[in-house]
C-alpha cells in the first residue's frame, strides 16, 4: 500500500504546474513540442470562449444557432485540409516526410489557423446582429 501511494504521489508531482516546461529555444525537442501544444490550446480555448459568447448572445434563435454550428463544423474541416496543404504528405504518419520538426510546426500552424478564426468569430460579437 505504501509503494502505491509513493508512485501516486510521484505521479501527481510530475503532472503538477510546479514543473514548468522550458520553452527556450536550448529546450529539448520534446518540450518545444509541449510548448507548442501548450500555445495551440490555449488558442483553441480562446476560440472556444469566442464560440460560445456567440451561441449565448443567439439566444433562442434555433436557426442561428445551427448555421454558426455549421459553420463551425465546415471550418474545422477547412483548417485540416489547411494543414494538409501546410504539411502534404503521402505517408499517414507526417513525420515521416517533415522528421521531428513536426512536432512544433504542426500545432503553430494549426494555433496560427485557430486564432485566425477566433479573430473573425470576435469581429461577429462586435457587430449587430449576426455580421
Amino acid at each position: 500500500m505504501k509503494f502505491f501511494s509513493l508512485i501516486t504521489l510521484g505521479l501527481l508531482l510530475l503532472s503538477s504546474p510546479v514543473f514548468a516546461i522550458d520553452c527556450s529555444p536550448n529546450a529539448s525537442q520534446s518540450a518545444l513540442n509541449q510548448c507548442a501544444d501548450k500555445a495551440f490550446r490555449t488558442a483553441d480555448k480562446a476560440l472556444n470562449q469566442a464560440y460560445d459568447a456567440l451561441i449565448k448572445r443567439a439566444g433562442k434563435d434555433k436557426f442561428a444557432i445551427k448555421k454558426l454550428r455549421e459553420s463551425q463544423r465546415l471550418w474545422i474541416k477547412f483548417r485540416d485540409a489547411e494543414l494538409d496543404y501546410i504539411f502534404p504528405c503521402k505517408d499517414h504518419n507526417k513525420r515521416h516526410c517533415w522528421g521531428s520538426m513536426i512536432g512544433i510546426l504542426y500545432p503553430e500552424a494549426k494555433k496560427d489557423l485557430t486564432i485566425e478564426r477566433t479573430q473573425r468569430l470576435k469581429k461577429y460579437l462586435k457587430k449587430q446582429g449576426h455580421y
